[in-house]
């Protein structure tokens, strides 16, 4: 992420406070300056003159704030924004196995706005004749919306991110639940008044989009600037014709999200950061640098780096290209002196052209990056400065680490030569009760609880993330496989991204992979996710495209896709550098293990499992009786499901008709040592794909809930993926007062290899987890203990010797609440958030499990309460109610401060009957 750091910016501040006002804004760490003038008498439109010696490197500021919304076209709109004509297509409520569309296909007519933004695209387009030539004229600059003396006052005021869909209501009837059972199509529209002082003329001025949910247009001053179709990439459009000078500038986005566009909730509007960066004409190109380090060891390491500058000056010019390296704190802050240096090397720039430029430093005794916790995650940052005529005309900062990776087809992934087994999770994007709109904390939230559970390893299904998402996990330490394309040619729904891919693909791979090669935790790059190309001619001629465009803009990473069809005889299956295998790795049902034949065929490429088990479950909810067996139940009236409650068996033993159980799919790695690890479907539950109960609005894939709280089967990970934590974890609660007598099994998830249960006191017998009968279990189970109030308890052992213990009783009448925040200091800007949990428990403080007492919350001091939660997958109350029922005992709200309003925040929640909680947080 390129910004204007603190130590390189703070004078210049007080400079330019003496002559005008300005503002200073702070984010990460950094200062962003937004210098602002009163409007000369006569304003002028920028050009991109010659440019200046004297002006100021770039700036980068965040607009998030003071933005206007509103739902809807105008009656003046017609038909004419669209990005192109479509017709036919409908409504498909979810897809069978081998997702066949049901309905017909979209028929694509001409027309619309694509030849105007289709040319937003041209810097990731290779081959310069394919690149496209704008239009004439301003589409839409008559409408109504769009004029810059359109009257928005009784529009919506708005910060950004925003997501408009998650405001709800949810839809209980008709064909939503893949979404979420929220509504997120139609046209909307954001208006944001910017200035621009006359300081500012001879500029660049250009506007950066995190992500847009989707097909985005952007207007300035009435003219038609650009735009981009996919809304998960991120992208930018030069402002620089249209800004004017020292007056108003009247910014318009329109975004048009379509029906039947996702299998899953994608959330809709503006719902990453929006940036305005200024530079000199001549300047590093848009996300124009490239850092490897092909040789690293622990005495020295190369470091190369690949310099892109842009001149869009009218005249050649020769730019001066030095870079210095600088260490990074663990906060991200520079270190010390420089590092390392490259030296500067002299550059011609044509006019409105580009140039490349690399160099090389070696860096003595480096600080490595590797995945937590066995290694840090350290870092370095690239300060490049571009110079012309003496003086610095720009300067871009890169943040890298220094790593190797060597992938092994017999041993795995190796990591600066440290052998790193897999231990991933699948995450889609929404953040829960927040919806799409990205938050850092929520983002750091959700990563914290996973590494709790030993995880090292990130699947980002199926898009680009947030770029805040990587900077995580570069300071972190976790390793990622990126993202891009969940359909090519072939549809899942009707109106989804195989309509964009023909004319889009190479834009949007280049640039998903532009913006995210330096960061060290991206390990892989994925260009498919389960597209029904799979077993194609057609398949394998597109997988090789992909591959060689990732190869070519970054030849450091392997290729690779999730494959849940491709055999491995199939031609796509060996295009890849790395093989992925969706579920088929552990076998379906009575189909064996698939790993073999993939490595019989493929001896010299590294396997895993880039999505596992599928296991599905609401947290405490247990159902009777419980089979006996690992391998994955299908769900069945009766067996594992309440199919009027709409919930599923949280034994953690049933899956989706073609998934697995966690149990198995460890049997299946340990029975074949070469896998390199596994990417669970999924870490957290997620808004859509309620598999198997339609009538829901969320998964029930999750490790965790949606509203964040464990799910039993985290403790059998964390038993697994932390096998030096002494723990034990008992499945279920004991307060069964409708079950005495009756065969209630206990399960006990620890990383221990022998337990022994007890009864009120009574052992229940000493039992080891691995036998000579039973080579392959991962969990202690008592399958025949009859319920009887009291206490359920349990020793275990490792090595002879004991390791943990832990005990569960009956909990008695519901009594009281109480209240945990995660974090009682949070900063008083209006983003950062505290999650507060709140209990329902017995006088003696023991959780209520079945408890759904309505807990009503309010706020004193400077907060604000955004969302309730309480994980159930079947609640259809809207997130931003204040009043929620706990669900089994639990229920979650999130808090945040309000901006520059720091002081002590109270968070009370109350329930008819039972004794109140509170919890206090400080806004700073």
């Amino acid at each position: 992420m390129t910004m204007v750091t603190k130590e390189n910016r703070f004078k210049l501040a007080l400079a330019a406070a003496a002559m005008r006002s300005h503002c200073i804004k702070y984010l990460a760490g950094a200062v962003l300056i937004c210098l602002q003038a009163p409007a000369p008498a006569c304003a002028q439109v920028l050009q991109p003159d010659a440019f200046s010696a004297q002006l100021a490197p770039r700036e980068r500021v965040l607009i998030d704030s003071a933005w206007r919304f509103h739902q809807g076209d105008p009656a003046d709109a017609g038909n004419s924004l669209a990005y192109e004509v479509r017709s036919g297509g409908a409504w498909t409520e979810g897809q069978p196995e081998e997702w066949t569309p049901r309905g017909p296909d979209v028929k694509v007519g001409g027309g619309g706005l694509k030849a105007w933004i289709l040319p937003t695209g041209n810097a990731f387009i290779k081959d310069e004749k394919q690149r496209h030539v704008r239009p004439q004229g301003h589409p839409g600059g008559g409408v109504s919306f769009v004029q810059s003396d359109f009257d928005d006052g009784g529009w919506r005021a708005l910060d950004l991110p925003h997501d408009w869909a998650i405001e709800g209501p949810f839809l209980k009837d008709g064909p939503y639940s893949n979404i979420g059972r929220l509504k997120s199509w139609g046209a909307v529209w954001y208006r944001k008044a910017l200035d621009i002082p006359a300081q500012d003329r001879g500029k660049s001025i250009f506007l950066d989009v995190d992500g847009a949910m989707s097909y985005a247009t952007v207007w300035l001053n009435g003219k038609l600037v650009g735009g981009w179709p996919f809304g998960y990439s991120s992208w930018r459009v030069d402002l620089t014709p249209y800004v004017i000078l020292g007056g108003k500038n009247q910014l318009v986005l329109r975004l048009d999200n379509p029906v039947d566009s996702s299998r899953w909730y994608s959330g809709s509007g503006i719902y990453r950061h929006v940036w305005l960066t200024k530079t000199s004409p001549l300047h590093v190109a848009h996300w124009g640098t490239h850092i490897r380090t092909p040789k690293v060891s622990k005495e020295v390491a190369t470091v190369a780096l690949e310099v892109t500058v842009d001149n869009r000056g009218h005249a050649p010019a020769v730019a001066r290209v030095a870079t210095e390296i600088y260490a990074l704190d663990a906060e991200g802050k520079r270190q010390g002196a420089a590092v390392a240096s490259i030296a500067g090397a002299a550059l011609n720039v044509q006019a409105n052209g580009s140039a490349t430029v690399t160099g090389e430093a070696a860096i003595g005794s480096p600080r490595l990056w590797g995945p937590a916790p066995e290694q840090r995650a350290q870092r370095y940052v690239a300060v490049t400065t571009v110079s012309s005529k003496g003086q610095a005309v720009d300067r871009y900062e890169t943040r890298f680490g220094i790593r190797s990776l060597r992938f092994d087809p017999d041993q795995g992934l190796f990591v600066n030569d440290v052998p790193v087994r897999l231990k991933g999770v699948n995450l889609h994007h929404d953040l829960g009760a927040l919806g799409a709109a990205f938050n850092y904390r929520a983002a750091e939230r959700q990563l914290e609880v996973m590494l709790e559970m030993g995880f090292n390893a990130l699947r980002l299904s199926h898009n680009p993330p947030a770029p805040e998402v990587l900077e995580l996990c570069d300071r972190m330490g976790i390793l990622v496989i990126d993202e891009i394309f969940d359909a090519w040619e072939r549809k899942k729904t009707n109106f989804d991204s195989h309509l964009l891919f023909k004319d889009w693909h190479e834009q949007d791979l280049r640039a998903m992979i532009r913006r995210d090669r330096n960061h060290p935790s991206v390990i892989m790059w994925s260009v498919g996710n389960e597209v029904l190309e799979q077993t194609t001619e057609r398949g394998a001629e597109i997988a090789k495209m992909l591959v060689d465009i990732s190869h070519q803009e970054d030849p450091g990473r392997p290729a690779t896709a999730g494959k849940h069809l491709a055999r491995a005889e199939d031609p796509l299956t060996g295009v890849f550098d790395t093989i992925g295998i969706n579920y088929r790795g552990a076998g379906m049902r009575s189909i064996p293990a698939q790993y073999p034949t993939y490595r019989a065929k493929f001896p010299d490429k590294l396997i895993y499992g880039s999505e596992t088990v599928s296991t599905l479950s609401s947290r405490g909810e247990y159902m009777f009786p419980v089979p006996g067996g690992y391998f994955g139940h299908q769900i069945r009236p009766g067996i594992g499901g309440d199919f009027e409650r709409h919930h599923v068996s949280a034994y953690e033993l049933f899956a989706t008709d073609p998934g697995v159980t966690p149990d198995r799919q460890f049997a299946t790695d340990d029975q074949n040592p070469y896998v390199a690890g596994e990417f669970v479907w999924t870490g957290w539950d997620y808004l859509g794909e309620p598999t198997p109960f339609k009538e829901a609005r969320s998964s029930y894939f999750g490790i965790v809930d949606l509203a964040g709280f464990k799910k039993d089967r985290f403790y059998l990970y964390q038993s697994r993926w932390r096998a030096d934590l002494p723990f034990a974890h008992i499945l279920p609660h004991w307060t069964w007062p409708d079950r005495v007598g009756q065969v209630t099994p206990v399960h006990v998830f620890s990383s221990g290899d022998e337990a022994e249960l007890f009864v009120n006191g009574k052992s229940l017998g000493r039992i080891a987890k691995v036998t000579a009968r039973s080579p392959y279990e991962y969990r202690f189970r008592w399958d025949y203990v009859k319920y009887e109030p009291g206490e359920v308890a349990v020793v275990v052992y490792k090595d002879k010797k004991e390791w943990a213990r832990s005990a569960v009783q009956t909990a008695g009448a519901a009594a009281r609440l109480a209240a945990s925040p995660d974090r009682e200091r949070i900063r008083a800007d209006g983003k950062d958030l505290s999650f507060v949990s709140v209990s329902v428990t017995d006088k003696e403080g023991r959780l209520s499990p079945r408890a759904a007492n309505r807990v009503r919350f309010s706020i004193d001091g400077p907060g604000e309460i955004v969302a309730t939660d309480n994980g159930d997958q079947t609640n259809m109350e809207p997130f931003q109610a204040h009043d929620r029922q706990a669900f089994n005992g639990q229920v979650l709200v999130i808090v945040r401060g309000k901006p520059g309003q720091p002081g002590k925040i109270t968070v009370r929640a109350e329930a008819g009957g039972l004794a109140p909680a509170a919890a206090t947080i400080l806004a700073q």
